[in-house]
């Protein structure tokens, strides 16, 4: 990195903290991802632990790993930690997996956080949304703008190879860390959101995660498993072994079919079909502090 880049990026940081250190008081979305882990610890240091507060979502759509990494890295922060019990599948319209289904499952969780942020006092809600973000196709974004929720990283302009930058100067452990979206993220718009599927997509990842391989994805495709791993990591599954290994494995988990995706990992693939479908309508929700 440039001299240049380097004192552009140490603006961001001190751009950032001025931001939060003008909010007094946070709770922050968290994931336990790169970009919200990040901005955990950029709130803990303006404004110390007992004025931010960390909540993380708990539903179906979470995998199990991934909360229980959350919990670990706030207790690294030393910031207090919340698990709300998100109900996004009680309601049809995320269920139904639409091209916004996103902006039902951050709707939910925004208004579970709201009257919890009410009885502690606390004057703002921020989340780790960066710049890359916005121009990606994130539905959750609408719902945080209705909700009056903050991107501070956003707003200073960070882009994720910059927190990954920043965060190994913290010496965060997620610095290097693979992104981790919700289980929902793998079944094909359209194709409606059970807990039975995520929990198959659950363990096949989390068996693929056992033979080393950090970044991948299960894809569900009906009784189709379509996985999705670094190029590199092609040959070494399609072995026979181990590819008896996998297809003895996916089958123990209700899968008939069994294949590898050789274009590699792509994060979102899905979104490649989004030109094929049609784009749906936003139900409205109650305006923030209703």
């Amino acid at each position: 990195m440039s001299a240049a880049a380097i004192t552009t990026l140490d603006q961001k940081y001190e751009n950032l903290l001025g931001r939060l250190r003008a909010l007094k008081s946070v709770a922050v979305a968290f994931s336990g991802g790169v970009d919200s882990t990040f901005v955990l610890r950029a709130a803990v240091e303006v404004l110390g632990r007992e004025r931010v507060l960390a909540v993380t979502g708990r539903s179906d759509s979470v995998a199990r790993d991934e909360l229980a990494e959350a919990s670990r890295l706030a207790a690294l922060i030393g910031v207090e930690h919340v698990v709300l019990d998100t109900d996004e599948f009680r309601n049809p319209d995320y269920l139904s997996n639409p091209t916004n289904r996103c902006y039902f499952c951050k709707t939910t969780l925004y208004t579970h956080m709201q009257p919890l942020v009410r009885r502690r006092g606390i004057e703002a809600i921020i989340n780790g949304v960066i710049a890359d973000d916005l121009g990606d196709h994130r539905p959750g974004l609408l719902a945080a703008r209705q909700f009056g929720v903050q991107a501070p990283a956003a707003d200073v302009g960070l882009s994720k190879a910059e927190i990954r930058v920043l965060s190994a100067r913290l010496g965060l452990p997620t610095h290097d860390k693979p992104a981790a979206p919700c289980l929902s993220s793998r079944v094909p718009y359209g194709e409606a959101i059970t807990p039975e599927k995520l929990r198959m997509i659950e363990a096949g990842e989390a068996f693929l995660h056992q033979l080393g391989i950090r970044e991948c994805r299960v894809r569900h495709h009906g009784d189709l498993a379509r996985i999705e791993v670094p190029v590199a990591e092609l040959a070494r599954l399609a072995e026979p072994s181990c590819a008896a290994r996998l297809d003895s494995h996916f089958r123990s988990l209700g899968y008939r079919y069994v294949c590898l995706d050789l274009r590699g990992f792509r994060s979102g693939s899905l979104n490649e079909m989004l030109p094929l479908v049609t784009l749906s309508p936003v139900a409205p929700v109650p305006a923030a502090g209703k």
